[in-house]
């Protein structure tokens, strides 16, 4: 196959770059290799005797990818018509690389692809389960600490914020070591650091410590709970993207995502069934600080899938897309010393004798590797790559500002579908609240994922972004202009609709995308800090709306949703889609139309 390396470069065309072309990758590998003194793919494989060897540019560039159509005729033998298994690396067949014949529908899963869900996917589980249990905890705590009043406003709000605040720490932290030091090292450890805050959570010591100390307690260890979670966000996204092929990589990704409802599902569920366990005791027999055992099996239960897949986590081996992402090939100071190569020559053609600055660190030869964050910088200061970067983390601010702001504090919606629990008994009041949850996680919060997972590699991610973007914020502004007015049926059935539209859209698509768009080489950390932009959305929406609700009034902070949701819109333009695109294989293009504007000159 031939193509013309001017035009891929090209922003228009670049979008749409597809697995369809990637074959044609292999002239861009080699004068790449040639240049920074790296053997040609002949006599690197029969040089390579390691069995943590880089694969060939050939086998890269079809690594994660579909084999083309069978009708499909290129410029080259017939031959190329037939597909070809993926190389695989000696020493490497741990890493549940998914080996993808097209087939099959992109929703239809193998069992590695199936495996491979199982060890990432309980991170989004526990993150949904340990981040929207509060609500029903917090509500718990208020009958064992303060003989069922209200907790103090601050001390709520910070509770709830809790663990928000340690996932932003978490998700830049965890993206960038996984970028830097390598998946197979960091992978896992965020799950032992959710394992570790779960099980001091479970050790408030409220008989002995005053209420507003257990809560302070309690939320200490929730921030280092946020910090594992926040982990989990970049690693789990850049494993499966490392390993996907292009054909599937958003539909594994969305069912990845869908882990979130189940967890928030589960949470309510389990909720429900310990409170029903302790009916006996609470209600019957009025003894309410029995409450103090719900709450703590209610959380400790998120142990089991934790301790579940550790190991597996542990001892997952690194994917090859990152080997070899990490070659010289694939080093983003090509582009700056590129660049000042040709404006040296630029300079020389003018009669003027410039010398070539140095870095100090590295040369195109590529002898001595570059810090990672100096890499990031480089990369991300130009604005076509930097523009994508503010594009994935402000959709994701926006998004959660009004995602979080609803639901982390249900008790506003619970109290318009007549769930609030004003009336009963103790025991009823926790009962009637925790049912309400578990309607509102089955109405369009589970649906939502999976319209997602079966319409993603159709619509695409823009599409499915913008729409939802869209639809969240007509149906926020029915709920704001009629908050006062609209029946019971009329508020669940908007209500209803606008988790359906946050999950097929934004809340989706906001984590598919950093995980798609940016090369192997700084995937973590982009998405890491994409995903931490939106927990400060998260974390401002926790403090800020129950004050704002009585300053201002629930309707008004609905209306600032409205425009959040607006705005994401917006900055959604500057995404390319990602269907079918191979970011690894734009970024070679990218340094090879750099190598011939250098040669030009």
């Amino acid at each position: 196959m031939k193509i013309l390396v001017g035009a891929i470069a090209s922003p228009s065309l670049r979008d749409s770059f597809s697995v369809d072309t990637a074959p044609s990758l292999l002239p861009a590998y080699s004068e790449i290799g040639a240049i920074r003194g790296v053997a040609e793919p002949e006599e690197r494989i029969s040089s390579c005797t390691r069995a943590d060897c880089l694969p060939s540019p050939e086998g890269y560039a079809t690594m994660s990818a579909p084999p083309p159509p069978r009708s499909i005729h290129t410029a080259h033998s017939d031959d190329e018509h037939t597909p070809h298994p993926p190389p695989r690396i000696p020493g490497n067949t741990s890493a549940l690389e998914v080996v993808d014949s097209g087939e099959r529908a992109p929703y239809i899963l193998s069992l590695t692809e199936v495996k491979l869900l199982g060890i990432a996917g309980v991170g989004f589980f526990l993150d949904a389960y340990d981040l929207f249990v509060i609500n029903p905890v917090s509500t718990m705590l208020q009958y064992r600490l303060y003989g069922g009043g209200s907790l103090p406003a601050g001390l709520q709000g910070f509770l709830k914020a809790g663990a928000n605040i340690g996932s932003v720490i978490g998700q830049f932290a965890f993206g960038y070591m996984a970028d830097a030091l390598g998946r197979k090292a960091i992978y896992g450890k965020e799950l032992m650091l959710i394992i570790l805050a779960t099980i001091l959570c479970l050790t408030t010591p409220t008989g002995s410590l005053s209420p507003d100390n257990c809560l302070i307690y309690l939320t200490m260890f929730r921030i280092l709970l946020g910090v594992g979670v926040g982990g989990d966000y970049p690693m789990s996204a850049s494993i499966t993207s490392d390993r996907a092929a292009l054909r599937k990589r958003g539909t594994l990704l969305a069912y990845i995502f869908s882990n979130q409802g189940w967890g928030s599902f589960v949470g309510a569920l389990v909720t429900i069934i310990v409170l029903l366990a302790y009916k006996h005791a609470m209600d019957d027999e009025g003894e309410t600080s029995k409450v103090d055992g719900v709450w703590r099996i209610v959380i400790g239960v998120s142990l089991v899938p934790a301790f579940a897949t550790l190991y597996q986590r542990l001892t997952l081996a690194e994917s090859s897309r990152f080997i070899a992402s990490q070659s010289k090939e694939q080093d983003p100071m090509e582009f700056k010393n590129l660049k000042a190569q040709a404006e040296a020559e630029i300079e020389k053609a003018d009669g003027k004798d410039i010398e070539l600055a140095s870095t100090g660190d590295t040369t195109v030869g590529g002898v001595k590797k570059e810090a990672h964050f100096r890499e990031f910088i480089v990369y991300f200061s130009e604005w076509r790559h930097g523009k994508i970067l503010l594009g994935t983390a402000s959709c994701w601010f926006l998004l959660d500002v009004a995602f979080y702001g609803i639901n982390l504090n249900q008790n506003v919606v619970l109290q318009q579908i007549g769930f609030a629990g004003k009336t009963g008994s103790d025991w009823e009041k926790l009962y009637k609240i925790s049912v309400g949850n578990i309607i509102i996680t089955a109405l369009g919060f589970v649906p939502g994922y999976y319209v997602t997972i079966l319409t993603i590699e159709k619509l695409g991610r823009k599409w499915i972004q913008i729409q939802g973007f869209l639809m969240a914020a007509l149906f926020l502004a029915i709920l704001a202009a009629k908050f006062d007015t609209l029946s019971k049926a009329g508020f669940i059935v908007c209500f209803t609709f606008l988790q359906f539209f946050f999950n097929f859209g934004a809340n989706t698509t906001t984590y598919c995308y950093p995980a798609e768009v940016f090369p192997t080489r700084f995937r973590a950390s982009a998405h890491g800090l994409s995903a931490a932009s939106g927990k400060v959305g998260a974390i401002i929406s926790a403090l800020a709306f129950n004050e704002l609700s009585m300053k201002i009034g629930t309707d008004k902070v609905l209306w600032i949703f409205f425009a959040c949701c607006i705005a994401g819109a917006g900055f959604t333009l500057l995404l390319p889609e990602v269907r079918g695109r191979d970011p690894d294989a734009v970024l070679a293009e990218e340094i090879k139309a750099a190598k011939d504007a250098a040669r030009v000159y």
